[in-house]
């Protein structure tokens, strides 16, 4: 039997462009009925992600939807943005929670904009330095992960923003620079909106996931012990 396409994610798509056109309370009140469905939509999706997660990561396994998800409402007191709500509907998938400064798993939903990522963000700078310090001690361990072909493909380089020279304190001659130049240990692997269309969509995406789990735990090695 010919499989069907998954179109959670389309309707969750279609209702994102039109909030991004219509971005007020007055057309999301008139239509909030329309986000109630696209939210339940994007919640299914993510019950199932984390439980497909849990098959090569067991630490996940007592994450709820609402544990991995966030307020629709954007905070706009410090923001030249006053657009009431996101343009996106994201899900951190963290074995010890959203907020924490451990690495989990990160899925984005927003129209032209589709990505499947992770890591560690916004770290302090006495993790950050520690995380830097256990990459120059296993050097060759680091860069087995993310040297590898496999995570090479899906992800061409770690880290969202990363310092022009060496961090002080750390060796000029270190052989693999790039790697605690970084300001934060994440990364991130863009997909069209079709990838989730797909009937096979979560098996795809666990397997992006899978790939990723060996840089999460060296980084969160380093990041529980504090």
């Amino acid at each position: 039997m010919k499989e069907t396409k998954d179109s959670r994610a389309a309707l969750c798509l279609q209702f994102l462009r039109e909030i991004a056109a219509h971005n007020n309370r007055e057309w999301f009140q008139a239509h909030r009925d329309r986000y109630e469905t696209a939210r339940a939509a994007f919640e299914s999706m993510v019950e199932e992600l984390i439980a497909r997660i849990t098959v090569f990561d067991p630490s996940v396994q007592y994450l709820t939807v609402s544990d991995c998800t966030y307020r629709f409402y954007r905070d706009i007191r410090f923001s030249p943005d006053k657009s009431p709500y996101k343009r996106h509907f994201g899900a951190y998938i963290n074995a010890k929670g959203k907020k924490s400064f451990h690495g989990g798993y990160y899925l984005h939903l927003e129209p032209e904009h589709c990505m499947l990522a992770g890591g560690a963000y916004e770290l302090p700078s006495d993790i950050l330095r520690a995380v830097r310090q256990s990459i120059c001690e296993q050097p060759e361990t680091f860069h087995a992960i993310v040297g590898s072909e496999s995570f090479r493909t899906l992800f061409p380089e770690i880290g969202e923003t990363r310092l022009k020279t060496l961090p002080k304190g750390f060796p000029k001659d270190f052989p693999y620079p790039e790697y605690i130049r970084c300001k934060d240990y994440s990364c991130y692997h863009v997909v069209p909106e079709s990838f989730f269309a797909a009937p096979d969509w979560l098996e795809q995406t666990a397997g992006v996931f899978a790939v990723m789990k060996p840089f999460l735990d060296f980084v969160n090695a380093t990041i529980d012990d504090f």
